[in-house]
């Protein structure tokens, strides 16, 4: 008896085995009963019927890197570029990715390339570096419509590296030196051209200040010159007053005499002195004569002046 309890004990240990399965987060189980699909085992805990039921196949749901190898790949122009990438997929749906391909990730890689050589054989080779973005949203379009009856979902793609041949490189290399050299002289040009430009402003604006200043400058000149000889005008003026207001007074035409001969007389001695030839009246030897006569005209006036101020 006790030897056939222990033999139920193992059985019953046994089937509950093979009859509980605890599925980890993120994972889906395929079951198969009796060789035909039955169900999708979810997280958690699942009883299935030992010995009939059969887990077939583990899919883990999360999202998966995987590596395209390198290839080469001919552009429109006829250029060979070594090109590899990554993609991420994920499955979506468990049955489909068991029984929708043999192989869901190698025709995932597959199709991955040949997409690629597609889109890189419709490009130049400049547009291939320029474009890549489109590129890989051309690769991950494809893969979707293909990768439906497969059960997967490829969700981004990356171009990892674009290798051209050594030749292009160097030409290319040599290409981007020029462009730098370009832009450098197109800099260089225009920063000489600034200058003069900053040199000639310069000089115009100091050449404008200069001649506002020696405008000012012969505006106060002549202001000066104006305000001079409105002085010696005034002064003139007013010592005539005076001169017309002492031959008024008792003895001052007596005085305006004798100041004039003495004037006179000064005049003719510095003639002599200074050795020069003068044509003269004849009556002008008769100095008398001569006062006389200025005396006259300081009479004559005097006389307007005494007319003007009665």
């Amino acid at each position: 008896m006790d030897v056939v309890a222990l033999v139920i004990l193992i059985v019953i240990a046994i089937v509950v085995a093979k009859g509980v399965r605890v599925v980890p987060q993120q994972n889906a189980w395929v079951v198969e009963r009796l060789g035909k699909f039955h169900a999708v085992l979810v997280p958690g805990l699942n009883l299935v019927i030992p010995f009939i039921d059969n887990v077939a196949y583990k899919h883990s749901l999360k999202e998966i890197p995987l590596d395209v190898p390198s290839q080469v790949c001919i552009t429109r122009d006829n250029t060979q570029l070594a090109v590899d990438g990554i993609l991420y997929f994920q499955v979506t749906d468990a049955k489909m990715a068991s029984y929708g391909s043999s192989d869901y990730i190698a025709a995932i890689s597959q199709l991955a390339q040949t997409t690629l050589r597609s889109l890189i054989g419709r490009m130049e080779l400049d547009r291939t570096f320029e474009e890549r973005e489109e590129i890989n949203r051309g690769v991950v379009m494809v893969l979707n419509e293909a990768s439906t009856n497969w059960g997967v979902k490829v969700l981004r793609y990356e171009i990892k590296d674009l290798t051209p041949p050594k030749e292009i490189l160097q030409a290319m290399q040599r290409q981007i030196t020029a462009e730098r050299e370009k832009r450098a002289l197109i800099a260089s040009s225009e920063g000489r051209m600034q200058e003069q430009i900053n040199l000639a402003t310069g000089e115009r604006e100091a050449a404008i200040q200069q001649s506002e200043g020696d405008k000012q400058a012969a505006i106060n000149v002549a202001q000066g010159e104006a305000e001079a000889i409105k002085a010696i005008a005034v002064a003139n003026a007013e010592a005539i007053a005076r001169v017309a207001m002492a031959i008024e007074k008792p003895g001052g035409l007596e005085a305006v005499n004798l100041k004039v001969a003495e004037k006179y007389v000064e005049a003719f001695s510095g003639i002599a002195k200074a050795g020069n030839t003068l044509i003269v009246p004849s009556n002008m030897a008769d100095l008398s004569t001569l006062i006389a006569g200025g005396m006259a005209v300081v009479k004559g006036q005097g006389a307007g002046t005494s007319t003007a101020r009665g």
